[in-house]
């Protein structure tokens, strides 16, 4: 075959498998969706995942059908999606974990957030808050003042070795210059419960988790981790305003699809959720659970966030030289 030939022949092929990937998109889709939650049922990423499946099944007209599989970090559920099929029936609700931090905590990922996703777009953030018992001083001024006269005394919760409220609590101990202890726990919940009793002096959380315990008054929110105020609860300042500039972290979410699949599903896609995102009960619903809802993002932007949080958690892995449990 000569060269001419094998062009047109190439060629040829190139529209056909176009005109397919336009043809599946045309009438995708065409059955029940599922997407992976890659944590336990009940928790803030699970919360999201079924908010946002609930309006994206009015928008598709197909059922988008929640399925959790936890373990390892978000690993197990990740992995999962990671290896499906790129047909757009399998979709995975991605976190700051699984497309942020895990590539630089575990030595051996089965899975690369980047090579082996086709990312449709960011829902949401959840912007971390500085949180203090009662007991402990009302600013974060007189916060810092406290733990560097007592040094060694104090400790600090997280949900475990690795997590973003880990990591910002490393942060905040190289930006403030206080000799503070890490108490990692078996989860939000646990530590929590200890920094209510007033046995920690402050823990890093989202929105999510702890703003039950800010409008009871059982939590004091000293500052956001955010370059503005969250709109779940506005009277809270930034950690800038508090007083520590650039200070910025979240827990976030995002829906990718595997590798490999035809764009035109993942513009319909990324189409789809904006428009979920955009319906006002859903909008509610986000802020309710504490997350800024993201609806304008194209999976360009997706995929540039995504590189730019997996260089940024990087550094803090680095900082806080932390080890999974």
């Amino acid at each position: 075959m000569d060269v001419t030939r094998r062009a047109l022949v190439a060629g040829a092929a190139a529209l056909l498998s176009g005109a397919a990937a336009g043809a599946r998109a045309a009438g995708y889709p065409e059955r029940p969706i599922r997407l992976v939650v890659p944590f336990p049922p009940g928790g803030p990423t699970d919360v999201v995942g079924r908010i946002v499946a609930a309006q994206l099944s009015e928008v598709l007209g197909q059922q988008v059908i929640v399925d959790n599989k936890a373990g390892a970090g978000g690993n197990v559920g990740t992995d999962v999606v990671a290896k499906s099929k790129p047909d757009g029936y399998t979709l995975l609700l991605g976190t700051a974990a699984t497309h942020g931090i895990n590539v630089s905590l575990y030595p051996h990922l089965e899975y690369d957030p980047v090579k082996d996703f086709s990312p449709v777009a960011l829902t949401g953030q959840n912007p971390m808050v500085l949180l203090v018992p009662p007991s402990m001083p009302p600013t974060l001024d007189r916060l810092i003042a406290k733990l560097k006269a007592e040094p060694g005394k104090w400790s600090y919760a997280s949900s475990g070795n690795g997590t973003t409220n880990h990591l910002g609590g490393e942060l905040f101990k190289k930006r403030t210059g206080v000799d503070v202890v890490h108490v990692p726990y078996r989860g939000s919940g646990p530590a929590l419960q200890d920094l209510l009793a007033g046995r920690v002096a402050f823990m890093f959380d989202s929105f999510g988790t702890s703003l039950e315990h800010i409008k009871a008054g059982k939590l004091r929110a000293l500052g956001v981790m955010a370059a503005k105020r969250s709109a779940a609860d506005p009277d809270i300042p930034t950690m800038a305003e508090a007083g520590l500039p650039d200070f910025i972290g979240a827990t976030w979410n995002v829906v990718v699809a595997p590798a490999g699949t035809p764009s035109p599903i993942v513009e319909q896609l990324n189409v789809a959720v904006n428009k979920a995102l955009k319906d006002p009960k859903t909008a509610q619903r986000m802020l309710q659970a504490g997350i800024d809802t993201v609806d304008d993002s194209t999976p360009a932007s997706t995929a540039a966030f995504i590189k730019s949080e997996i260089a940024k958690w990087r550094e803090l892995v680095k900082l806080a030289d932390a080890k999974v449990d």
